[in-house]
């Protein structure tokens, strides 16, 4: 099974240029510790890592990479804090094709290494992912290299790549099919809002499509040194901001309105709203994740379980409610908040008489 089985309701790519890797049909998994924690009876996850790459931006990636195979194009051009890069690099070597990207000064050297592998060219720019202005400098470059008829530009954001978005669907879809009863909230972390607005679309296609009950509650968090969007939309306002980025959490950096905009007017007609979350917050969830639902998340990947935390913790979520929360992304892209979750604990090197000592045997 693969997304491509969800194909009526995805950009029409001809079943001959379709690549595959195994990508969606990903596990939900209840909580056991952490929802009872905060008084929420039915909280479960979504959880992504188990892709072919590793994060959910593999369901955009078959999808981009699908068409560029059926435009007859031969490079890839793209952006990325990280898991684009590597879902992009590992559909274009299953394609042959060339794939360019240039990558946010922060990212995390494990999913450098892992789009070095796929045999990507790499482009690491000082200040991108921080600072508007050169965010801004950086996406003009790229669209003008793009421009190339060769060349096909693919950014996770419907701004920039709307049919590699179709792909991001099948998480709704998926979550759909798996629900016992209908949800009530879905939480998604949102760095440029692409995932947010695509699982809202997604929902919304079902319900068009006389396939979905009631049409859950779309909650977009980020961190608050990213707060582009999930601000504005608490705020009730119809426009997201663009900031200069503090938030440490690689993946979420992203400081200008890309999709911000669209997912606003989406969570509002849905009901949703937005979940501002403090970095420490996010890590202290990403550990609590591994130790207590062996969840093994990156920190971004954490972000949304860390906004559902708070809102229920603040009292705004119904104990009895529906509620999933998507983990996007695995933790083995990033080594440094892996040696981070454990810190507290090590691993000395003992002979077999001190083995025997500890063990009281």
């Amino acid at each position: 099974m693969t997304i491509w089985s969800w194909s009526e309701y995805l950009a029409p790519i001809p079943a001959q240029a379709r690549v595959t890797l195994g990508e969606g049909h990903t596990p939900l998994v209840r909580s056991r510790r952490l929802g009872p924690s905060v008084g929420l009876k039915n909280l479960y996850f979504k959880v992504e890592t188990g892709n072919p790459s590793g994060s959910y931006k593999d369901r955009f990636a078959v999808v981009a990479v699908s068409d560029m195979v059926a435009q007859g194009k031969a490079t890839c051009i793209a952006t990325s804090s990280g898991n684009t890069g590597a879902a992009l690099a590992a559909y274009c070597a299953v394609a042959g094709i060339a794939c360019e990207i240039a990558i946010v000064e922060g990212a995390p050297i494990g999913k450098l290494r892992q789009m070095l592998a796929y045999g990507a060219t790499l482009y690491r720019i000082q200040g991108f992912g921080i600072d508007s202005g050169i965010s801004r400098r950086v996406f003009d470059c790229l669209k003008a290299r793009s421009a190339e008829p060769s060349a096909s530009l693919q950014i996770s954001a419907f701004t920039y790549s709307p049919v590699g978005m179709t792909g991001v669907y099948s998480l709704s879809f998926e979550l759909a099919q798996q629900a016992i009863t209908g949800w009530d909230h879905v939480f998604c972390m949102a760095g440029g809002g692409g995932l947010v607005w695509a699982v809202a679309k997604g929902f919304e296609i079902l319900q068009t499509a006389g396939q979905l009950e009631r049409m859950p509650l779309v909650e977009c968090v980020q961190p608050s040194g990213n707060n582009t969007i999930a601000g504005p939309l608490r705020a009730g306002k119809s426009t997201a901001q663009a900031v200069e980025c503090t938030s440490k959490i690689s993946g979420l950096q992203v400081p200008n309105v890309i999709d911000g905009d669209g997912v606003i007017a989406a969570c509002h007609k849905n009901g949703g709203t937005g979940h501002v979350v403090e970095d420490e917050f996010i890590w202290q969830t990403q550990r609590r994740l591994a130790r207590e639902e062996g969840i093994f998340s990156e920190p971004a990947g954490a972000t949304a379980v860390a906004g559902c935390l708070q809102a229920a913790a603040r009292g705004e979520l119904d104990p009895e409610a529906e509620i999933c929360c998507l983990v996007s992304g695995s933790a083995f892209k990033d080594p440094a908040s892996m040696e981070a979750m454990s810190a507290d604990r090590d691993c000395p090197l003992i002979d077999v008489d001190e083995l025997a000592r500890r063990l009281g045997t």
